[in-house]
Formats: structure tokens, C-alpha cells, sequence
């Protein structure tokens, strides 16, 4: 049984929810979300979003509390925004933008520039003697994390001196080097 997908979501102020034809819309004062579905009913009532489930074979439970959370983030996300920060770690690692474009100096013999989508807002920090930090902005949860992946991706952190590029407040696992 899924405890996530008996869960109502809230319907904050200033959002409205469609339900028609298999899509869901989601508008609110970030943006407009869509979303498709299939084999779960989902309905709108008293200020709540409703995921009902009419068997209890496998793929419905698996796909109730899957689009619980996916109208949880939606809702969330029009509403108040979703961000991610990454943090450069590393000697001569620095980052900036112009516009949607992210220009990303890592240690290779070029700069690596990423054309951000419009939807995605960049904000580079640079203060000195500090780590450089992206800031990703957006409305669209899953839209957010691909691009910040796609960034780590770059230089993923590595275990014995822990440079490259990590998200922040994340914990690594590191290794003790060699020893003499």
C-alpha cells in the first residue's frame, strides 16, 4: 500500500489545478507545469489534489505515489520555486554567465560554456577567498536537477582532495591517501 499516494496535496493560493483528458495543468505565479498520467484517477476537491488508485496490481501502486509526488512538486514549485546551488571547489575553478550562457572555467585547456534553458535562472557568487557558487532557479523541479547534473558532470568531486564540482551542504566520502 502506498502511504505517499494516500496523501491529499494541499492547493496553495493563487494556484489552479486542470485535470482533463489524462493531463494535468498546474498554473500559479512561477509558470505553468504540465503533466501526463495513466492508470491512477486523480481528481480535485476541497482545495486538494487527489491520487486514487482502482486495483491493486503492481504498476498502480508503483505509479500512485510517483504521481502523488509529482503533483506535490508541481504544486511547490509554481508556487514557491525550486534551487539548487553548486559549488567549485578547486584551485582556479571559476564560474560565470552571461545571460542564460554559463561560462565554466574547471582546469581544462578550455572554458566549458552551457547554454542554460530559458526557463532555468543562473546566478553565479564570487567572493573572495570563497569557493564560486551556481545558483539554479526554476519552477520545474526535474528541469532543475537535469541541468545541475549535467554541471556536475563536468568535474565530479574525487575522493582524496575533494575537487571538483559538489553540491552544497553535500557530504563526501573521502579517502586517505597514500601513506609514507
Amino acid at each position: 500500500m502506498s502511504r505517499i499516494g494516500n496523501n491529499p496535496v494541499a492547493i496553495p493560493e493563487g494556484v489552479t489545478v486542470d485535470v482533463k483528458d489524462s493531463v494535468v495543468t498546474v498554473k500559479g505565479k512561477l509558470g505553468e507545469l504540465t503533466q501526463p498520467y495513466d492508470t491512477v484517477e486523480i481528481k480535485v476537491e476541497d482545495g486538494n489534489v487527489l491520487v486514487t488508485r482502482s486495483a491493486d496490481n503492481k504498476e498502480q501502486k508503483a505509479k500512485h505515489g510517483l504521481y502523488r509526488s509529482l503533483m506535490h512538486n508541481m504544486i511547490e514549485g509554481v508556487s514557491k520555486g525550486w534551487t539548487k546551488e553548486l559549488e567549485l571547489v578547486g584551485v582556479g575553478y571559476r564560474a560565470s554567465n552571461q545571460g542564460q550562457k554559463l561560462d565554466l572555467a574547471l582546469g581544462f585547456s578550455h572554458n566549458i560554456i552551457l547554454d542554460v534553458a530559458p526557463e532555468v535562472k543562473i546566478e553565479t557568487i564570487s567572493e573572495k577567498g570563497k569557493n564560486p557558487i551556481v545558483k539554479l532557479t526554476s519552477h520545474d523541479k526535474q528541469l532543475v536537477g537535469q541541468v545541475a547534473a549535467k554541471i556536475r558532470g563536468f568535474r565530479k568531486p574525487e575522493p582524496y582532495k575533494g575537487k571538483g564540482i559538489k553540491f552544497v551542504g553535500e557530504e563526501l566520502r573521502r579517502k586517505a591517501g597514500k601513506s609514507a
